[in-house]
C-alpha cells in the first residue's frame, strides 16, 4: 500500500535517453506551498539510498506556481536503475512537508 506522502499518480517509468520536468499538485492533500522547494534523488538497490541528485538534475531548481510544484528537469538516468525523487517544501499553514514519487528507468 502505497504511502500518503507518495504521489497519487504512482510510480513512473522514464528511459535513459529521456529527459523530464515533472509537476506535483499538492492541492488540499498538503496544503499550499511556499518557497522554493528541494529536491532530492537517491538511486535504490534494494538496500542502499545513494544521493545521486547532481548527477540526475545537474542543473535548475523546482519552482512553484498555485498549488503546482515544477521539478528541474530529470535526466542522465542509468537503465535498470530505481529512484525515489523526495520533494521538501513549506506550506502557507506553516508546516514543512515532503512527497515522494518512484521512477523506474528502462533502456
Amino acid at each position: 500500500m502505497a504511502s500518503i506522502r507518495e504521489i497519487k499518480e504512482g510510480r513512473q517509468e522514464q528511459g535513459t535517453e529521456e529527459e523530464i520536468t515533472y509537476t506535483l499538485t499538492v492541492a488540499s492533500t498538503w496544503g499550499t506551498p511556499t518557497g522554493t522547494p528541494t529536491v532530492t534523488v537517491y538511486s535504490f538497490d534494494g538496500t542502499t539510498f545513494t544521493d545521486v541528485t547532481s548527477t540526475v538534475i545537474p542543473s535548475g531548481a523546482a519552482s512553484v506556481a498555485s498549488q503546482v510544484i515544477t521539478l528541474p528537469e530529470i535526466k542522465s538516468m542509468t537503465a535498470n536503475t530505481t529512484y525515489r525523487v523526495e520533494m521538501k517544501f513549506s506550506t502557507s499553514e506553516g508546516n514543512v512537508m515532503e512527497a515522494y514519487a518512484w521512477i523506474d528507468c528502462k533502456r
